[in-house]
């Protein structure tokens, strides 16, 4: 049985390796070795004959990739998303606002959002006014 430690642990090596992942994956020159290696890829279709082998290796390769970058990125979405909550709710609070709809508001559906845009867009207009 793991303990609740053994769980942060494990879950803190994954946002590091996360975070060193993306950090590494978003800089030019990793696009450039990508743009490479199709390039390298495309050059080895004459001489292998474009056969499925030559196509079955770009195919696997971006599937694999692709697959892996996804949790990736939704991982360093999810922490900053986190993140910027944490800083607009230090902000409202310095600010005084005691509308606790919007401390939620992250909780609501699309609806309500809306709906709430629309408040907040009426009141900047009449203010205006």
């Amino acid at each position: 049985m793991t303990s609740t430690r053994d769980n942060a642990e494990r879950a803190d090596i994954f946002t590091r390796l996360a975070s060193k992942t993306s950090k590494v994956l978003g800089h030019a020159w990793v696009f450039a070795a990508a743009v490479a290696v199709l390039i390298v890829w495309a050059l080895t279709g004459p001489l292998l004959g474009f056969s499925n082998t030559w196509q079955l290796i770009i195919n696997t390769g971006t599937t694999i990739v692709t697959f892996l970058m996804v949790f990736i990125i939704q991982n360093t979405q999810n922490r900053d998303s986190a993140a910027l909550h944490v800083k607009l709710d230090a902000v409202m609070r310095e600010l005084q606002v005691n509308n606790a709809k919007l401390y939620g508001a992250e909780d609501e559906g699309e609806k309500e959002l809306e709906e709430q845009r629309h408040r907040f867009e009426e009141q900047a207009q009449a203010d205006e006014r």
